[in-house]
């Protein structure tokens, strides 16, 4: 199929080829969120309490299409994407999708909360970087680029297990929590088990399909325009793999909850470097191979939007203002131009 749908890209005009991806795109952004919401039916069903699907299911059924994605395209050799899909996504998320929630409805934030998440955060994207760093010859790092090897990439899975774990606990040590921003924002498929057992089938059976189509459509765009990979993958792969956190979010802001969407992208964030670069690095026996220009361009980029976002989060009272919102989206906007500008 890979090879078939190559060949097939190869032969298609340019205008076609956009066309490809913004509907593989938008497929893969639906599936998600149909599997999100059929997942959390499931659980209901089965009796698990709706905190403990908000802290694992939901958000990790939004960070999948960054998985997919991400895994696949290091299973085909493509590890730029693969890396840059997760590095971009966090960019995204905390800069365009964040800023767009924070204007549409200012959020109250629960400092507790926020903070004990947030740290946690931005320790995430240090982590990655510190991992992808050559440590046997750190001079190198500006001439040959890093790693993250398939050992770090099984340890951050095992970490990734570990913070799932601590976000059940931390769900049930403060009752309604979660469940309260569930309830608001999430309808429920009342239909009966095995038709939503079979429409949570065929959302896992799309996102992984459109994200076969994605990738060599995108390899193809990115060949053609002379653009290397992984600048494709920190950019238009990275936002629409970020569709089911941009709907949520907006969805979540519209009805007064913007709440739960920034509790949302921190989680996001943090699964980007744990189970994102995690899986797809422990799937190939070469990891992920850094270049040069994350380390000069969007390692540096990522932990700037980080640090501001945390930094906003201290100095805020109960409120995050709009005019934050705005900062965060001329951030995201500034780091999106001179990537491609830099073209590293």
């Amino acid at each position: 199929m890979d090879a078939f749908l190559t060949a097939t890209f190869q032969t298609l005009p340019l205008p076609v080829l956009l066309l490809v991806i913004i509907g593989s795109i938008l497929v893969l952004g639906k599936a998600a969120d149909v599997l999100v919401d059929e997942a959390v039916s499931l659980s209901t069903r089965w009796g698990v309490p709706k905190m403990i699907v908000g802290a694992t299911i939901v958000s990790l059924g939004t960070t999948l299409p960054e998985v997919s994605v991400s895994v696949l395209a290091a299973l085909e050799g493509n590890p730029g994407i693969a890396l840059g899909n997760a590095v971009g996504s966090i960019i995204c998320d905390t800069g365009l999708i964040l800023g767009i929630a924070i204007l549409i409805s200012p959020p109250d934030i629960d400092k507790r909360l926020v903070n004990r998440q947030g740290w946690i955060q931005v320790l995430s994207g240090f982590l990655l970087v510190f991992a992808a760093l050559p440590w046997a010859n750190l001079t190198s790092v500006f001439s040959t680029g890093g790693r993250i090897d398939q050992g770090t990439g099984f340890v951050f899975l095992l970490l990734l297990a570990f913070y799932i774990y601590l976000s059940i606990r931390w769900s049930r040590s403060k009752p309604g929590e979660v469940e309260a921003g569930i309830d608001a924002t999430t309808e429920y498929d009342e239909s009966p088990f095995w038709i939503v057992a079979l429409k949570l089938s065929a959302a896992i059976a799309f996102v992984i399909l459109s994200s076969k189509v994605l990738i060599p459509s995108v390899q193809e765009t990115a060949v053609r325009l002379s653009i290397p990979e992984s600048i494709i993958g920190a950019t238009l792969v990275a936002f629409g793999t970020s569709l089911p956190e941009l709907v949520t979010a907006i969805q979540a802001s519209r009805r007064g909850h913007s709440e739960l969407a920034v509790g949302n992208i921190i989680g996001a964030d943090i699964l980007n470097v744990l189970f994102v670069s995690g899986a797809a690095a422990a799937v190939t026996k070469n990891g992920l191979e850094a270049p040069v220009s994350f380390f000069t361009f969007y390692f540096p980029s990522m932990l700037i939007v980080l640090v501001l976002f945390r930094l906003g989060i201290v100095f805020s009272k109960d409120k995050i203002k709009r005019p934050f919102g705005v900062f965060l989206l001329f951030i995201y906007v500034l780091a999106t131009v001179a990537g491609f500008v830099f073209k590293g």
